[in-house]
Parts: structure tokens; C-alpha cells; sequence
């Protein structure tokens, strides 16, 4: 696998915590650091300028500069953001990468090139991250149900990408039902939205596609070995809780505006399931 300390700077940068190897038990798990991602995104566009979560307490979604980690995300084309907020403000987290990482399934997309080659994972197109370094994630056995959802038959779940910065201000227009049956009604609503300037559905985005998923990624420049690195969380999506946009390369699990934080977590929990850090260098 990529190098441990390399990774855990990785998920620094990612979740805006220090992370810090320990032999005890880990304080977050990989589920928590794909909630903490999405939940700082979702929680700042609605407004917000702190999360709390458990057992770490409040975390900040305010910019600490010009090229926080959560501000504004770039236009497409534009380069993703190389800076995050001041080390000491940063809650630590301790991470034993034994019980958090799952060496045996690593993967090096780096020189790797598919072309036309399609893969499937749940009946869909898996995008795979080539040009990328898979440090893989210790999930299996972890959740009720089983490891199918993170097979390759039928029953597995779709792959999603997440970058530091996806949200609403992507410009996506509401979400479109799987029937043809709905297109009548969706395209009522988008035109409505159109006129009302309401643009973005309620909720936590990812994308299927790696190379959306790199135009929001995080940067960040190691001290292990002095380079810059891009950041991106590969997950396992659930096909009952996605919804697709109206753009074909972002995804949206929707939160009902009647949810409180608890509930807001278990959607996440019951739908994005994270299984590898990928890392490239810049």
C-alpha cells in the first residue's frame, strides 16, 4: 500500500482532522470519515458553520482561508484547492492503521489504462481510478447483510468517487426518476426551478466518474516525502437510496428536509459506504 503515514496525511486533508497513528483502538472508523466528508459539504450549503460529531465534537466549516478546504468549489477546468485550515485548529483523531487499512486488497491503477474495456459492479459501469494509487479500506464484515454490496454480481452496489467539495452549487436541477414515466413531470419542476433560481436537490453528492470526482479533489503536500498529492475517497454507493441527477455524472442521496443530525447520519451510513483512499501524485 501507499506509504501509512502518507495515507494518514491523506485523511487529514480529507476530513480537516489531524490524524494520528495509534497501536489502541482507532476513534473513527472508515464509515465516519466518508460521514464526516459528506456531512461538512451538505452541512455548510445548507448554511451551517459548525458539525458536531461523535467523538471528536465540533468541527468548523468556516473558511480559515482563501483556499480552505471547504470553500467554494472551482469551476470545471479550474484546479482543485492545495490548502486547508491551520494544523492547530484542527481536532486530532487517532487511527490504528492495522484495524483501518486492508492491505491485501490494494490496488495500482497508476499505469493503468482500460480504454474500452467496461467493468460492471451491480449491473452498472464501474469507472475504475486509473492513473491512481487504491489504499484499501478495512469494511468487510463490518456491516449487517453480508460483503455482496461490495461484490461485482448483481446485488453489488455501484461505485462512487468523492471529492472534498461536491455539492449543490454544481448546478444540478432536482432529481430525475428512474421511469420514463417521470420525465413529463421532472422537466416541469427543472423549468420551474430555472425560473426560481432553486437549483440544487437537498442532500450528499458523489459522482460516478473518477475524473469529475479529481476536478473537486483535495490537494495536499506531504511531509512524508515533500510532494503534492491529489485525494479521493472510493465508495460503494446504495442503488435504493441514490437518485440521479439531471447531470449523468453526479449522484444524490437525498435528505428530507424533516431530518434531524442523527437522522442525517444514518442516511449517510445506510447509503455511501467508503472502501478505498486513493492517491495520486500531482
Amino acid at each position: 500500500m501507499p506509504d501509512t503515514k502518507l495515507c494518514l496525511e491523506a485523511l487529514s486533508a480529507l476530513s480537516g482532522c489531524n490524524v494520528e497513528p495509534t497501536s489502541g483502538a482507532s476513534q473513527l472508523t472508515p464509515q465516519d470519515f466518508v460521514n464526516i466528508v459528506v456531512l461538512k459539504q451538505f452541512y455548510k450549503q445548507e448554511g451551517f458553520k459548525e458539525l458536531e460529531y461523535p467523538s471528536i465534537g465540533t468541527l468548523s466549516l468556516q473558511d480559515l482561508d482563501d483556499q480552505d478546504m471547504y470553500s467554494s468549489p472551482p469551476a470545471l477546468g479550474e484546479g482543485p484547492s492545495t490548502a486547508g485550515p491551520e494544523e492547530s485548529l484542527r481536532a486530532t483523531v487517532k487511527i490504528n492503521p492495522q484495524d483501518f487499512f486492508h492491505p491485501q486488497y490494494d490496488y495500482d491503477f497508476t499505469n493503468i489504462k482500460d480504454g474500452d474495456t467496461k467493468f460492471l459492479r451491480g449491473n452498472e459501469q464501474y469507472i475504475r481510478p486509473c492513473g491512481w494509487n487504491r489504499a484499501a479500506l478495512r469494511v468487510m464484515q463490518k456491516y449487517d447483510g453480508g460483503d455482496c454490496w461490495l461484490g461485482t454480481g448483481k446485488d453489488a452496489w455501484p461505485v462512487s468517487y468523492n471529492g472534498h467539495n461536491m455539492d449543490g452549487s454544481l448546478g444540478i436541477i432536482l432529481t430525475r426518476g428512474e421511469s420514463p414515466a417521470d420525465e413529463p413531470q421532472f422537466l416541469d419542476a427543472a423549468a420551474a426551478c430555472l425560473v426560481t433560481k432553486e437549483t440544487r436537490g437537498r442532500g450528499v453528492y458523489s459522482t460516478p466518474d473518477i475524473k469529475m470526482a479529481e476536478k473537486y479533489c483535495k490537494r495536499f503536500k506531504s511531509k512524508v516525502d515533500g510532494k503534492t498529492y491529489k485525494v479521493v475517497l472510493q465508495n460503494r454507493i446504495n442503488p435504493k437510496k441514490r437518485n440521479k441527477c439531471q447531470r449523468e455524472d453526479i449522484w444524490l442521496v437525498y435528505i428530507p428536509e424533516v431530518c434531524n443530525d442523527v437522522q442525517t447520519r444514518a442516511i449517510v451510513q445506510e447509503s455511501i459506504r467508503p472502501y478505498g483512499l486513493l492517491l495520486m501524485q500531482v
